[in-house]
Order: C-alpha cells, then sequence, then structure tokens
C-alpha cells in the first residue's frame, strides 16, 4: 500500500456515506409527497454498496498478506440508488385530498422518519469514524515526515 492509500480508502468512505446521508435527507424531505412528477407518490431510496475494485475472500487477503508482503485495499464505492418496493405505501382517508381515489384514499410514501432518523445516525457514526481513520492516518505520515527530517 502507498503512503498515501489509506487517505483514499478513507475519503472513499467518506464520500459514500456523504451520499447516503444526502438520500436519507431527500427521503425525510418527501415524506407527505403525494405526487412527482410522474403522477405517483414518492417511493423510498435506499443506497447500496460494494468494495472497490476486486472482491476477494478474506482467506486469499489474509494468505496476500503472509505471501506476498502486502495487501492493498482500495476501499468503497455506491453501487446504485434503488427504490424501496418491500414496504407499503401508506393509505389514507381523505377526500377532500386533490390526490385522493375515488374511494376517497391517498397514497403517501412509504417513508417512515423512525427509519430515516435511525439510518441517518448509522451513517453519521461511520462518517465520523472514516473522518478519525483519516486524521489518524494524517498523523502517522506527519510523523514519518518528522523522522525523515531528523
Amino acid at each position: 500500500m502507498s503512503m498515501f492509500g489509506s487517505f483514499d480508502i478513507n475519503a472513499s468512505g467518506l464520500t459514500a456515506q456523504r451520499y447516503r446521508m444526502d438520500v436519507i435527507s431527500e427521503n425525510v424531505a418527501n415524506a407527505n409527497t403525494t405526487r412527482t412528477q410522474d403522477g405517483t407518490a414518492y417511493r423510498r431510496k435506499v443506497v447500496t454498496f460494494a468494495q472497490k475494485g476486486d472482491q476477494t475472500a478474506f482467506s486469499k487477503v489474509f494468505g496476500d498478506i503472509i505471501h506476498k508482503g502486502g495487501y492493498s485495499g482500495q476501499g468503497v464505492k455506491v453501487t446504485s440508488v434503488i427504490e424501496d418496493r418491500e414496504t407499503e405505501m401508506k393509505m389514507v382517508y381523505d377526500p377532500s385530498h386533490p390526490d385522493a381515489d375515488e374511494n376517497g384514499y391517498v397514497t403517501y410514501p412509504n417513508v417512515n422518519i423512525v427509519t430515516e432518523m435511525t439510518d441517518l445516525i448509522d451513517a453519521s457514526r461511520a462518517y465520523e469514524a472514516n473522518a478519525t481513520a483519516f486524521t489518524a492516518s494524517k498523523s502517522i505520515v506527519q510523523q514519518g515526515l518528522q523522522l525523515a527530517q531528523n
């Protein structure tokens, strides 16, 4: 791994978690959106991540460390943002609403604020962990440079 490889890995984690927080914010903002551009209620979005680079098994990575002298991780990437089709949309009886169907029911988004806030806390903690790891990597590099000057 290069001296700055850990910076790239931590930066990918920071970027991925920041994007996840943006999508969660979009879900919260649209929690009551009954009509999107296609005329349907907003659907909750979920971000999925994957490892950057080769998908290697742990045993292979462990073997590479022993036999080849090192393993260079590559971080994380956002693979997709998908609409949540598993969670039911909320049906609320409100015949005076402009988006009510012929029976007087309005379809509201499948966004649960408690779930979104829990996911936001999780993303925030993961972001903080990546920031802390970045700071630790920076400190190690700075100490190495100071030793090289002496």
